[in-house]
C-alpha cells in the first residue's frame, strides 16, 4: 500500500459529534490543495451551529480552496438550505471535492436530498472514528453509528478515517492506540483505512513505519473564541 495521501474525485466527509470531521475536512482540504490538487467544499453541516467548515472559509480561500456555503443569513439556522452550487459541483467535481456533512444520522439526511446527482457519480463516503469520544470507544458502537449514517443517507459507507485524539493532551501513544483499534475496526467492517490523523505538534516525532496507511498532519482550525487557529501554510 502506498502511504503517499491520494484521494481524489467526490469525498463525503461523514461522523458522529465528537468525531473531528471538520477538523479533518478542513485540513485534507488544505493538505491537497498544497499538493497541487485542485480541491472545492461544500459545508453540508446544517445541523450542529458549532465547528462547521463555514469558520475556516478564509484560511481555506488564502490557499485557494472554494467553499461553498448556504447565503450568510442562514449561517445559523438549521434548516435543510442548500446552494444550487453544490447540485453544480457534484455534476461537474473538481480533482478532488469535499463535502462535509452533519454528525450522525440526522446530519447526513441532507445526502439524501443529493441523491439524484450523488448516484450519478462515483464516490466515497468516509466515516471519521476518535475512540476516545463516547459511542465509538467500541468496534459495535462505530458500526452502529455506521448503519445510521447509511440509513439516513441512502449512500453505503466505503472507507474509515482515524483521528485519535484527546485535543491538547494527546499522545504518540493515543496515536499509536487509535491505529490499532481502527485497523480492527477496518479488518471487521470490510471498509478500507484511508488514512489516520495525527497533532502537527506531534507529527515529527511520529514513527511512519508503524504505520501501514497515510497519516495526515492536523493544524487546528476549529479553536474557541479566545484562541488563534494555526496557520494552514
Amino acid at each position: 500500500m502506498s502511504l503517499e495521501l491520494k484521494i481524489e474525485g467526490i469525498v463525503i466527509i461523514v461522523g458522529n459529534y465528537g468525531s473531528g470531521k471538520t477538523e479533518v475536512a478542513i485540513n485534507l482540504a488544505a493538505n491537497r490543495k498544497l499538493a497541487g490538487v485542485d480541491v472545492r467544499m461544500a459545508d453540508l453541516d446544517l445541523i450542529n451551529p458549532y465547528f462547521r467548515t463555514r469558520e475556516a472559509r478564509e484560511s481555506l480561500a488564502r490557499i485557494g480552496v472554494e467553499v461553498v456555503i448556504p447565503p450568510e443569513k442562514y449561517f445559523h439556522a438549521d434548516l435543510p438550505i442548500l446552494s444550487p452550487t453544490v447540485a453544480g459541483m457534484i455534476k461537474n467535481p473538481s480533482r478532488l471535492t469535499i463535502l462535509d456533512a452533519g454528525g450522525n444520522d440526522a446530519g447526513v439526511a441532507v445526502l439524501a436530498a443529493l441523491a439524484d446527482s450523488l448516484g450519478k457519480q462515483s464516490l466515497k463516503m468516509l466515516q471519521v472514528i476518535n475512540p476516545f469520544r463516547p459511542f465509538t470507544e467500541t468496534v459495535e458502537g462505530c458500526l452502529k453509528i455506521k448503519e445510521e449514517i447509511e440509513k439516513a443517507a441512502k449512500i453505503q459507507m466505503t472507507g474509515l478515517i482515524g483521528n485519535a485524539n484527546l485535543l491538547n493532551d494527546t499522545t504518540l501513544e493515543h496515536i499509536e492506540e487509535g491505529y490499532e483499534f481502527v485497523s480492527k475496526l477496518a479488518r471487521q467492517s470490510g471498509l478500507d483505512l484511508e488514512f489516520i490523523t495525527v497533532p502537527a505538534d506531534l507529527f515529527t516525532c511520529l514513527d511512519l513505519k508503524k504505520f501501514s496507511c497515510p497519516v495526515l498532519s492536523i493544524k487546528r482550525q476549529l479553536v474557541p473564541p479566545w484562541k488563534q487557529p494555526a496557520k494552514l501554510v
